[in-house]
């Protein structure tokens, strides 16, 4: 069979069977085959395991092949992308072998870091900026992604990315300095890991219970404990209740037994400050589930916490945010108590999405006005802009007037920053 051609051969191979024809044309073309397979790989059992494929290729479509095929060039072209098609797979399997094996030793790390600097990690989130630490509880805490994240503070995903990275280095810098070394990457996946717990079974039922008695029916312990971090959150100026869990779950679940202990004692104060403010929250859109009780000590903050008592159906805590003069009219459109719970309750619960800030008027040194907007799920539901009115009464900031939003309101205002 030496004296045929390659087509010849190939002819005799698909028409009679004849497996020395391809016999033959296997030992004329392996060395080439291999050659091609050996410079991509650089490895003789790879290209001899190149080489093989290559000829089961040609074995399997040597029926297809025309006549005027020209078999060098074909074989060439399929060794060829053989190869790189290995190389490709290998290098695959590579970096699935290497990330599998970081993983580990990351996992081992992690777990390591996390027995470390788990007592030490509220100090750290603490020790960060406002912004820096709602990025951080956004993100590890709450599960967002970035771009979530950026959504909630009112910019971007990249520069949330930005302010998250500079965060981690923050945290990864105070750690360093009490002897815990690591990297931002390690810290990073520590906390998403170990930060989250899941709470006792019957917890979030005892907690609604306690939010909703409409009488103190708390222990006497508990009483001393939410009357004691009051104090300290008074006194120590802790602007975001969010990053303190502890403290969001005494003030959650117990709104209706602080609410009663605080006009206990102000009796002529239309609203006390019951948890130091949050710091500005201007100019970022601020939902429904951030809503806290940020007192009143500013007019932003006695706004936000207005609209948390509002949240929570709570009628007398809205009534005693409002100035005098208004009573009579928020009483009109809020209705009885009943009423006023279950409609509030149901809409901040099912349509009511969140509200922000744009810009503020000083007046007076007791008088300001906000220019705010409010936005609804439904979005065929335009946002909606108004004015608020907040005065100073007895220290305490609370609501005179809400009016629809005048173009020319917007003369001389100033328009607030995001956060």
């Amino acid at each position: 069979m030496e004296e045929l051609d390659d087509i010849a051969l190939l002819r005799a191979y698909v028409e009679h069977g004849s497996e020395d024809a391809f016999a033959t044309i296997v030992a004329r073309h392996v060395n080439k085959v291999y050659s091609v397979a050996l410079r991509h790989t650089r490895n003789p059992q790879q290209a001899q395991e190149i080489t093989q494929v290559v000829f089961i290729i040609l074995a399997r479509k040597a029926r297809a092949l025309g006549k005027k095929v020209i078999l060098e060039g074909w074989l060439y072209q399929t060794a060829r992308l053989t190869a790189l098609a290995s190389v490709r797979s290998e290098v695959r399997r590579a970096h699935r072998e290497q990330e599998a094996y970081m993983q580990s030793i990351a996992n081992e790390n992690e777990s390591e870091v996390w027995s470390q600097i788990a007592p030490l990690l509220d100090s750290a989130i603490a020790s960060l900026n406002e912004a820096d630490r709602r990025a951080v509880v956004l993100r590890f805490l709450y599960g967002k992604d970035t771009k979530e994240v950026g959504a909630v503070l009112g910019s971007n995903e990249g520069a949330a990315r930005i302010r998250l990275h500079r965060a981690m280095e923050k945290l990864r810098h105070f750690f360093h300095k009490r002897g815990i070394v690591s990297t931002s990457e390690i810290l990073s996946g520590a906390i998403s890991a170990h930060v989250v717990q899941t709470a006792p079974i019957g917890l979030a039922k005892s907690a609604t219970a306690f939010a909703l008695a409409k009488a103190p029916a708390a222990s006497a312990s508990t009483l001393t404990l939410i009357k004691g971090a009051l104090k300290i959150m008074a006194w120590s100026k802790v602007k975001t209740a969010v990053v303190t869990g502890v403290v969001v779950l005494l003030v959650a679940s117990t709104a209706s037994i602080v609410v009663k202990e605080i006009r206990s004692r102000t009796a002529a104060r239309p609203i006390a400050c019951t948890t130091a403010a949050t710091g500005s929250i201007k100019g970022r859109f601020f939902g429904r589930g951030e809503l806290v009780n940020a007192g009143n000590t500013t007019p932003e903050d006695a706004w936000e916490s207005r609209y948390w008592a509002r949240a929570q159906g709570d009628y007398d805590a809205v009534i005693a945010a409002t100035d005098r003069q208004a009573v009579a009219d928020a009483k009109k459109w809020m209705g009885d108590k009943a009423t006023f719970r279950s409609s509030s309750r149901e809409e901040f619960a099912t349509s009511f999405q969140g509200f922000q800030i744009l810009a503020r008027k000083d007046l007076s040194s007791d008088k300001v006005e906000l220019k705010y907007q409010f936005t609804f799920a439904n979005r065929s539901t335009p946002k909606q802009a108004k004015i608020v009115t907040m005065v100073k009464v007895n220290g305490a900031w609370i609501c005179a007037q809400t009016r629809a939003h005048d173009a020319s309101w917007d003369s001389g205002s100033e328009i607030e920053p995001g956060s």
